[in-house]
């Protein structure tokens, strides 16, 4: 089914993002655009809007993103693309000197079994799994992603006591970012929403992981295609990937 814009109902990301901007005294400035308009949907320039594409799965598992302050405006922001696709995505935003007590009462929830998911080179190696199973029968796996800088985000892992009692989820991916938006110096390093996947393919659904990083390809096709005034190629690979696993499953 072909979405517009405006069918499109505003997600975590989505609200956050709003909440955001309501917050700012002055307004962010997104490159590109006639006078920076952005589709409210996707957050591309309108020619290059993909709101027709969003993919609908359904996971077991959830996924709670803590995002730095500025990281919810950003239009190459991933963690929006975890929303669109995981139904039950829940982000916050982060700040050191306090917590919004609905996330605390997220981690609280008896349905769910929270990890955060960090490398395990810089965690106490008791804290540290490997594995998705839940170490309480019938709790779902919830995912919490640091979705910042890694500067910021080893800083919002030190500094976040409500986390220091959960499990910490190491990933070990054998495969290379194929995330071209923003690089990072280290080469083990992911986009939020390359994480994702890894972790709804280790909770076994791996339908829901493909499905993510296809649609994190497509995004990335045309983010880059506006970048350079280029036409999108609805035909071309990216496009073709996503609709296969549409077929496919």
């Amino acid at each position: 089914m072909v979405k517009s814009p405006s069918s499109v109902e505003p997600h975590a990301v989505s609200r956050l993002r709003s909440a955001r901007l309501a917050r700012s005294a002055k307004p962010f400035l997104a490159r590109g655009g006639i006078k920076g308009e952005r589709c409210a949907g996707c957050r591309l320039v309108p020619s290059h809007c993909m709101c027709g594409v969003r993919p609908v799965v359904s996971t077991q598992s959830g996924m709670c993103l803590l995002m730095a302050d500025i990281e919810p405006l950003k239009p190459s922001n991933t963690g929006w693309l975890i929303a669109d696709v995981v139904q039950d995505t829940f982000a916050f935003g982060w700040a050191r000197t306090e917590v919004d007590p609905a996330l605390l009462a997220l981690l609280a929830d008896p349905q769910w079994q929270p990890y955060v998911v960090f490398p395990g080179e810089f965690v106490a190696t008791d804290r540290v799994v490997h594995e998705v199973q839940s170490l309480t029968p019938h709790k779902r796996p919830l995912f919490i992603l640091l979705d910042a800088t890694w500067p910021e985000a080893r800083k919002m892992f030190r500094k976040s006591p409500y986390l220091d009692a959960l499990p910490v989820l190491s990933l070990k991916p054998e495969q290379v970012s194929r995330y071209q938006l923003r690089r990072s110096r280290r080469d083990d390093h992911f986009c939020t929403s390359e994480v994702a996947s890894l972790c709804l393919d280790l909770a076994g659904e791996a339908h829901a992981a493909c499905t993510l990083q296809a649609y994190l390809d497509v995004y990335t096709h045309h983010y880059l295609q506006a970048k350079h005034q280029l036409p999108p190629d609805w035909d071309g690979a990216a496009h073709h990937g996503l609709r296969d696993l549409e077929v496919n499953f």
